[in-house]
């Protein structure tokens, strides 16, 4: 025994099978269209993040990866660890808008088709590309204890005297007299 519209029906009916077996065939082919045209523009994003002085602009693809890196004149005076802080804190901010901008594509190229699929991709996202950290200008209680900077010994006989106020600095090591470091003679902040 058959029920109606089961396989008996599509037996008994060669040319009716044939037809619905050629639009599950179409609706498959409409729902890859729909999917390929989805993953191009996914694959074209670009997000731009700069921090918040201007110095540093990061942009990512929908993958997270780095595909543009530009600084201002102004990292020539900001001390590696900070800049490289900064870089970091930019591309985190770039990369935690992927999960939106992909939504929205998605949402265009396939309206509410498979959500469970769309769910679980989107939570992927998320969980790589979170939103960045609180902002660093805020003030946070850091646990992390710092090393006490070293004491000059005092000179014989006395206390440590301070440097004369406006007098003349040594230069930081590796550096020459005059400010110049052979290594920045190109303007090549690395």
């Amino acid at each position: 025994m058959t029920s109606a519209g089961g396989l008996g029906d599509l037996i008994r009916d060669p040319d009716d099978a044939i037809r619905r077996m050629d639009e599950w065939a179409a609706g498959f082919a409409r729902k890859a269209e729909r999917y390929a045209a989805a993953q191009q523009e996914t694959e074209r994003l670009r997000l731009t993040a700069t921090s918040p002085d201007g110095t540093v602009q990061v942009t990512v693809g929908a993958d997270g990866v780095v595909s543009d890196l530009v600084f201002s004149s102004r990292t020539r005076t900001i001390p590696p660890e900070e800049l490289s802080r900064m870089v970091l804190e930019t591309m985190r901010k770039a990369q935690s808008g992927i999960t939106d901008r992909v939504a929205e594509v998605m949402g265009r190229s396939l309206g509410d088709e498979d959500p469970d699929t769309r769910a679980a991709m989107l939570d992927s996202l998320r969980s790589r590309f979170p939103d960045p950290d609180p902002d660093p200008a805020e003030p946070q209680d850091s646990t992390e204890e710092q090393p006490e900077p070293p004491q000059t010994p005092p000179p014989a006989g006395g206390a440590p005297r301070p440097p004369a106020p406006g007098g003349p600095a040594s230069p930081p090591p590796g550096r020459r007299p005059g400010g110049i470091d052979p290594d920045e003679q190109d303007n090549n902040p690395w």
